[in-house]
């Protein structure tokens, strides 16, 4: 399968250094870039059916966690937003189980899909894990599982909407809540977002979304599924630098095996 079969180059010709721009703009100006009708019908109808095919596969964790994804500080009180405990619960079938012919491999190793990404995120390259697990996940989240607010430890996340849920995994978020670069924590937003009181903007993405997110600085979450249809996501995680494997721990924790 060639690139042209899945990607929608009529809408969104990654290969055109001006629409590389535009989108560039977009998301640094908004932290996000949705672009709804990426991935071809057939294309996302054969990843959706390999997905339902291999869910007996996934390894699923429900996690407590804080928003910081860091270890709790005895130095707060348990409900401070530092230390609040937080739940996400998800499924995940791993890289090397996903069919190698796959058009998710396609999508994730095509050198100017890559080049596209480096240009609107602003990275010098973007390299395989290491690791045989991480590169290519794809996450299932059945009924009642959800994903709690968080920062993200990377600076940029890259997905693709496979399957909507009948009703609710809605991907919520505020921007601009802390800059990690200067170690902020701003406990008080983070506190008025986990409390409600913070009103928040939602991405109810069509199947076939490529999604670029900034989550360091943006706080966000996905809503538990509503109903029998499994919500399903791609994660196409890249490192800004070569060699880099996921942790022993984290595979462990994530994948329930190391590889």
């Amino acid at each position: 399968m060639q690139l042209s079969d899945i990607i929608n180059l009529s809408d969104y010709p990654i290969d055109d250094a001006a629409f590389r721009e535009d989108c560039k703009n977009t998301l640094d100006k908004n932290g996000a870039l949705i672009l709804e009708g990426f991935m071809l019908p057939d294309a996302l109808e054969q990843v959706r059916e390999e997905g339902l095919d291999n869910q007996h596969l996934a390894y699923y964790c429900t996690e407590d966690h804080n928003v910081y994804l860091t270890y709790p500080d005895p130095d707060y009180p348990d409900d401070h937003p530092r230390n609040r405990s937080i739940v996400s619960s998800k499924g995940c079938i791993t890289d090397d189980q996903i069919p190698p012919s796959s058009p998710l491999h396609t999508v994730y190793d095509a050198p100017n899909f890559r080049s596209f990404l480096c240009d609107v995120l602003g990275e010098a390259g973007l390299y395989d894990y290491a690791d045989s697990l991480s590169s290519v996940n794809l996450h299932y989240a059945a009924e009642g599982k959800e994903l709690g607010w968080h920062f993200d430890n990377s600076s940029f996340a890259t997905t693709l909407l496979i399957q909507k849920p009948e009703a609710g995994g809605v991907f919520e978020y505020v921007e601009n809540v802390r800059d990690a670069d200067k170690g902020e924590m701003s406990f008080d937003a983070v506190g008025q977002v986990l409390d409600g009181k913070t009103p928040v903007k939602t991405m109810n993405m069509p199947e076939g979304t490529l999604a670029l997110f900034r989550g360091r600085n943006a706080i966000h979450r996905v809503t538990p599924t509503i109903g029998d249809r499994t919500r399903m996501l791609v994660v196409l995680a890249y490192n800004s630098e070569p060699n880099v494997a996921i942790s022993q721990s984290a595979s462990m924790t994530f994948y329930g095996c190391v590889g």
